[in-house]
C-alpha cells in the first residue's frame, strides 16, 4: 500500500497494477476503509481516499458544495498523473461522482453510481430531514444507521463489521460531519446529466430503503445509455454484505474499456 498525504488529501493506493485505475469514493460519516472487500478483487490499480472532512483529510471551509469535492478528486488524480479512471461512488460518494462526471466527463473511462439517491418523495425527504435534525440536536451519529445499511442476519453473523463501521461513525468530527451531511440531505438532483457521456452503471441493493431500486431506475433514465443492476437481498452497504455480487457487476461493467 502506498499511503500519501498532503495539505488537501489523504489517499491510499491499494493494489498498484498496470491498468486504468479504479477510484473509490466512500459515503458520509465513513472513510476509505469501507472498500476493504474491493481492494484485492480487481486487476487494476485501486485508489481509495478520504473525502473532505473525513478520515485524515481536513475540512477548513465553513461553506462547502459538491464542486469542492470534485476539485479534491481532480487535484488528486492530476497529482497521481491518472489520465482516465474508472470511478465508483457510494451514497454521497455517488453524488460526488455525478458532479465530477458532469464537469470532467473526459477524465472518466467508466462511471459506477452505487446506492445513489434520486428524486426523493416528500415522505422520503422528510425522513432524511428528521435524521439530520436529530444529529444536530444530539451532536452524535446514531448507530441505528447500521440497521438500514445491513440485514439483521448479516450483523448477527459479522459483529466485527458492526464494530468496524460503528467505530468509523464515532470517530467523526461532528462539525465536519454535519457540513457534509447537510449537502446529502439538501441535494436536489440538479446536475447536468446530459454532460455524462461515459459508460455508466447505476446499482443499489434490493432492500435499500434510502437509495431504492426505483430511484436507480429513474436515475438511469436520465443518463444516456446507462444500465441498472439491483443486488439481490442487498441493503445500503451491499458493497460489503454482497461484495462478490457488487464486485462482479463492476468487473463486467469496466472490462474491455
Amino acid at each position: 500500500m502506498i499511503n500519501a498525504k498532503d495539505s488537501k488529501n489523504t489517499f491510499y493506493i491499494l493494489n498498484s497494477k498496470q491498468d486504468i485505475p479504479l477510484v473509490l469514493i466512500h459515503g458520509v460519516g465513513l472513510n476509505h476503509k469501507i472498500w476493504d472487500p474491493q481492494i484485492n478483487s480487481f486487476n487494476n490499480t485501486v485508489l481509495a481516499y478520504d473525502i473532505l472532512g473525513h478520515g485524515k483529510t481536513p475540512l477548513t471551509k465553513s461553506d462547502i458544495n459538491f464542486d469542492d469535492f470534485s476539485s479534491q478528486l481532480l487535484n488528486l488524480i492530476n497529482e497521481l498523473e491518472f489520465e482516465k479512471v474508472h470511478l465508483v461512488g457510494f451514497s454521497i460518494g455517488s453524488l460526488i461522482a455525478r458532479n465530477f462526471a458532469c464537469n470532467y466527463n473526459d477524465r472518466l473511462e467508466t462511471l459506477t453510481l452505487l446506492c445513489s439517491v434520486y428524486q426523493r418523495s416528500k415522505e422520503q425527504q422528510q425522513i432524511v430531514n428528521d435524521r439530520f435534525e436529530l444529529s444536530k440536536k444530539s451532536r452524535s451519529l446514531s448507530k441505528q444507521a447500521l440497521k438500514r445499511w445491513f440485514t439483521d442476519d448479516y450483523i448477527n453473523k459479522n459483529p466485527n463489521i458492526y464494530e468496524k463501521i460503528s467505530s468509523m461513525l464515532e470517530k467523526n468530527n461532528i462539525e465536519n460531519f454535519l457540513k457534509v451531511y447537510r449537502l446529502f440531505v439538501e441535494h436536489r438532483d440538479d446536475e447536468k446529466f446530459e454532460n455524462i457521456k461515459t459508460k455508466t452503471l447505476v446499482m443499489t441493493g434490493e432492500n435499500d430503503i434510502g437509495s431504492t431500486p426505483e430511484m436507480s431506475s429513474k436515475l438511469s433514465e436520465k443518463i444516456t445509455g446507462s444500465k441498472v443492476k439491483i443486488v439481490s437481498s442487498g441493503k445500503h452497504l451491499c458493497s460489503i454484505e454482497c461484495a462478490d455480487d457488487v464486485n462482479n457487476a463492476i468487473k463486467e461493467h469496466i472490462k474491455n474499456e
